[in-house]
């Protein structure tokens, strides 16, 4: 069952390759979707895939990748829409 989650990660998240590593990880999960850095210092993300791989890419963005640390990360389901590869903005 594919499913959709939206997080955004607040704390320490800009400037440590927090976008790379999650790319990396999505890719090597077969998961679909992208991840931003918002002006407010954040990282947004969002991911499309099987359910435990999505969740594993989850619990990886409320870990922090890297050198991130990670003092909030807000979570959201959505409506899967058929994203396909994983973009890096």
């Amino acid at each position: 069952m594919t499913v959709r989650k939206r997080v955004r990660a607040h704390g320490r998240v800009q400037g440590v390759f927090f976008r790379d590593s999650v790319r990396r990880a999505a890719e090597a999960a077969g998961v679909a979707g992208w991840a931003a850095n918002r002006p407010d210092g954040s990282v947004e993300a969002v991911f499309e895939g099987q359910e435990e791989a999505v969740e594993r890419l989850v619990e990886l963005c409320r870990a922090g990748p890297g050198h991130a640390v990670v003092s909030q990360l807000d979570v959201a389901d959505e409506a899967p829409e058929g994203l396909s590869g994983f973009d890096v903005g």
